[in-house]
């Protein structure tokens, strides 16, 4: 059976950004849930859903915040999952405190950041660590990389045509 990806958010403010990391595991064919937590607001809620997402059918985390990003951190301290961290742009800094907050994680504890607002790159790179042991899943990334290659070269055709 596939493991799950669990695409967690520290706001309702972070959906439009997360919605496409949600549409490329759909078009990839991953079950997914959305949740929404805080690291700072509902800890325990976030200590709970960590704690509990291997025995619930995750195989992968990907945690989405902006400012002060720390809910992708506190879920890696709480499994043994590989978790991706999503910074959100804020209108703060651009971004950069969320990408700071969220790639400076002490030893032991590591989370595969993404770039800022990198929703569908961490969609992606789900995939590929669930690919790891699903062939099916290879071969549809397999696809996926062979139609990128195909545009950019009809692009490049037509340009010089």
């Amino acid at each position: 059976m596939r493991k799950k990806v669990a695409i967690v958010m520290g706001s309702d403010s972070d959906l439009g950004v997360m919605q496409k990391c949600a549409n490329k595991l759909a078009e990839f064919g991953i079950e997914h849930e959305v949740r929404i937590m805080s690291a700072h607001r509902t800890p325990m809620a976030a200590f709970n859903y960590a704690h509990n997402a291997k025995e619930n059918g995750f195989g992968v985390i990907i945690a989405a915040a902006g400012k002060a990003a720390h809910l992708a951190g506190v879920l890696a301290a709480h499994t043994t999952l590989p978790v991706i961290g999503v910074p959100i742009k804020s209108s703060t800094l651009d971004g950069l405190d969320s990408l700071l907050s969220t790639v400076q994680m002490p030893s032991g504890i590591p989370v595969a950041t993404v770039a800022i607002d990198g929703a569908e790159n961490a969609a992606i790179l789900a995939v590929q660590i669930l690919a790891v042991n699903d062939e099916e899943l290879s071969a549809k990334l397999d696809q996926m990389k062979e139609d990128m290659e195909k545009a950019v070269l009809a692009k490049d055709a037509k340009l010089n045509s």
